[in-house]
């Protein structure tokens, strides 16, 4: 697989990524007791659904080798690498779609309970994440294109774009564990906030 082919991913990434990934606009969109829990657990969710998301991809990678007996790998790594590209994509769409969730989410509540969710936004603030669009735009990342053409020539040219798309996979699973670290964080605030405060219904009921 050549640079060439490695742009002509894209598109077929963009329609996968795009028909599968369909969010509400934030987390208050079921009946809570609390909202400030509510977030939470919505954000929670979301963070486990994009493990599950990389998770996958991995082990789809994984299992293509009981392929390798009856697929040549001019056919099977650039299988390879159009997994890892598709599993990176999501993951980076669901930590945006996460993000704008979030701020939705924050702008209903009280400015003390939007305090609690600090090591979250944090991690937003000090780790964003390009758009798709630049990630895939090999002259954008230069460092990581030259480490993957250097993967091509010491190995295999089918190794360059399975080696662009897996260290992309392997920058949205540190996103993941930042996020999962934040959320054990934020739910000991609010251990502690609801210790001191009872839960108040917010739903009228």
């Amino acid at each position: 697989m050549r640079v060439s082919e490695l742009i002509f991913i894209k598109p077929i990434v963009t329609k996968i990524v795009g028909e599968t990934m369909r969010h509400p606009t934030h987390y208050l969109t079921e009946p809570f007791e609390n909202a400030t829990v509510a977030v939470l657990n919505g954000f929670d969710r979301d963070v486990e659904r994009g493990e599950d998301r990389l998770m996958l991809g991995l082990g789809i990678v994984l299992l293509s080798s009981t392929f390798a007996p009856v697929a040549p790998p001019s056919v099977l790594l650039p299988l390879v690498a159009l997994t890892f590209a598709i599993s990176a994509s999501v993951a980076r769409r669901n930590y945006h779609a996460m993000q704008r969730k979030l701020i939705a989410s924050l702008g209903q509540l009280e400015r003390y309970e939007q305090g609690l969710f600090q090591p979250i936004t944090s991690v937003f603030h000090d780790y964003p994440m390009p758009p798709l669009s630049d990630s895939f735009n090999l002259l954008k990342n230069g460092k990581r294109t030259l480490n993957c053409l250097l993967a091509g020539v010491l190995i295999n040219p089918f190794w360059m774009p399975i080696c662009y798309f897996m260290l992309m996979q392997i920058r949205e699973e540190k996103n993941l564990i930042l996020l999962n670290q934040a959320v054990m964080e934020v739910e000991r605030r609010l251990d502690t906030y609801l210790s001191k405060y009872p839960p108040i219904d917010k739903t009228g009921n």
